[in-house]
């Protein structure tokens, strides 16, 4: 199973619509994706919301696509929290794979926080793929419908999955 994970607490972000698109697209591959969304996620305390989440989101996932967005030139501390706050670091993180894409409306697309993140996931043993995305001005990338869909973007995230499938 692959867990999709919207890297921000922030409500009707563009990282979560980022995430969406991720998930579409691995179901299209036939590849059963799930989304993990950390609006309204208490993260500052080990409680039953997150030992819930362990066991049937964290744990059984085989793979985690992370959509991160840039957060004053890093990723945002709910996710830094999230990785903290899980009990099990060896059944949750440690030997799994991880496809990281990062999402700002400059133009940089969270270089700088996606290599932040990359340290910390090596940290606790994780196999980051190389091909990390970063898709910049992504306000623009919005259509009316609160919809990606640029095609050059869609096409980079294909790609992308496909190699990550393959890794």
């Amino acid at each position: 199973m692959y867990t999709v994970i919207s890297g921000t607490n922030r409500k009707g972000s563009n990282t979560l619509k980022v995430a969406e698109l991720y998930v579409q697209i691995l179901r299209k591959k036939g590849i059963e994706a799930g989304l993990l969304s950390l609006v309204d996620l208490d993260v500052h305390l080990r409680n039953e919301s997150i030992e819930r989440i362990e066991k049937e989101i964290l744990i059984p996932s085989e793979r985690f696509v992370i959509i991160s967005p840039e957060y004053n030139g890093s990723f945002p501390g709910v996710l830094k929290s999230l990785l903290d706050i899980t009990d099990i670091r060896q059944k949750v993180w440690e030997g799994k794979k991880v496809l990281l894409t990062g999402v700002s409306t400059g133009r940089a697309g969270n270089l700088r926080g996606m290599e932040h993140l990359t340290g910390v996931l090596h940290y606790l043993k994780m196999n980051v793929h190389c091909n990390k995305l970063p898709i910049s001005i992504v306000h623009q990338l919005i259509d009316k419908d609160e919809l990606i869909s640029d095609t050059a973007t869609i096409n980079a995230i294909d790609r992308q999955l496909a190699e990550f499938i393959e890794f």
